[in-house]
């Protein structure tokens, strides 16, 4: 699904919030030219041992200059960052006029918050049914750690930026942990609801899939 809007093959690539460095990894089956940033020391080091140019960062300030990249990549990460627009702006900043930046993040419309909540100041993990579907105030006070987004919500975070959208859509879970125990189970659930990414009930979907073209910038002192 990257590989068809933002080609990897010969790239420079980079992993903003890389984890444990599986998609990092991934890339490399594509391009020897990968790197990845990580603010957990012992993910970012467990990272490394998968791809050497993983280091320790937030994506806040990018540890690279300017134009250097030709895909930026971010999965489900910008939820998480203190500053989610200074985060969309340094992935801009980092992404060569032609490079492509491309994002997953939570989808406000989705039927569960998938990261738990707090209920009188006690973390209860696991889906959550409805909670991404409470007003703000409600919503915020039960998940507090983590943001979704609405498809409007997502895209202003580039307002102001030098970019073009390429696609934006939404996309359901793949239930691989299902697949992996019940095959016939899990490949039925990925044929459903697969199927509904063709439907407009993709508004509902687990997660926004967002992919921006950096076009060229002012050069400064221009």
């Amino acid at each position: 699904m990257v590989r068809q809007y933002a080609p990897l093959e010969g790239r420079r690539v980079l992993d903003v919030g890389c984890g444990l460095g599986m998609y990092t990894s991934a890339f490399l089956r594509y391009t020897p030219d990968v790197f990845g940033i990580e603010i957990e020391a012992d993910r970012a080091r467990e990272a490394r041992a998968r791809a050497k140019g993983a280091a320790r960062a937030v994506g806040e300030r990018l540890p690279f200059a300017d134009n250097v990249f030709d895909v930026v990549f971010s999965h489900e990460v910008l939820e998480h960052v203190a500053d989610d627009r200074r985060c969309a702006q340094e992935m801009v900043r980092v992404t060569r006029p032609g490079g492509r930046i491309v994002i997953f993040v939570p989808n406000r419309a989705y039927f569960f918050e998938t990261h738990g909540i707090y209920w009188r100041g006690v973390y209860h993990f696991g889906n959550k049914p409805l909670v991404n579907w409470l007003p703000d105030a409600l919503r915020h006070r039960l998940a507090p750690h983590v943001r979704a987004y609405s498809g409007r919500a997502l895209r202003r975070l580039f307002v102001g930026q030098p970019v073009r959208v390429v696609v934006h859509t939404q996309i359901y879970p793949g239930y691989d942990n299902i697949v992996a125990r019940l095959p016939r189970v899990g490949r039925f659930l990925q044929q459903m609801t697969y199927a509904l990414e063709h439907t407009p009930l993709r508004f509902c979907g687990l997660s926004h899939f967002l992919v921006v073209e950096v076009l060229g910038k002012p050069v400064e002192g221009a």
